[in-house]
Parts: structure tokens; sequence; C-alpha cells
């Protein structure tokens, strides 16, 4: 197992698994991620419509942090709208 092995522990279905019991499997992902396997690899994690709007926002959120942040370094570094355009156009 690698580290970047997020899905271990998971309960887990093959995309047949999935497909032939889909009740089953929808049930189990309304308790917790369930990762689907398709040849020995993961090929994708299925989860509650509930954790996903969770996540979508966390990532929201982290998104317009940086953005917030990203902004103030500019504007600290006397970055100002022009010259931001400027680094930022195509060349072309």
């Amino acid at each position: 197992m690698s580290e970047l092995d997020y899905t271990a522990g998971m309960q887990t279905f093959t995309a047949n698994q999935a497909k032939t019991q889909f009740g089953h499997f929808i049930d189990a992902a309304q308790r917790e991620p369930v990762r689907v396997l398709k040849h020995d690899r993961v090929v994708g994690v299925m989860v509650s419509a509930k954790d996903y709007e969770a996540m979508r926002l966390f990532y929201a959120d982290r998104l317009q942090h940086r953005l917030r942040q990203s902004a103030a370094l500019a504007k600290a570094a006397g970055l100002g709208t022009k010259q931001l355009q400027e680094l930022l156009s195509d060349p072309d």
C-alpha cells in the first residue's frame, strides 16, 4: 500500500458488483465512501450527496482563501491591476 492510497480500508465493490448490486452499493455509500475497482485498480469512489457537497464547499472555501492570499501578496509586492494584466495576458 502506497502512502497515497487514501482508499485503503474503505468498503470495496468491483465495477461489476456496483452494477449488479446497485441498491446495496448506494446504501453503503450513504454510510461511508465506497471505492470501485476495475481490473484491480481504483477507478472511482462513491460518496453520499451530503459528503460530496461538504467536500465541494471545503475546496471552494480553500480556493477563495488562496485567491485572497495571492491578491494580498501581489498588492504587497506593488503589483497593480495593470501589471497583473500584463503578466497574465497571452503573448500572442
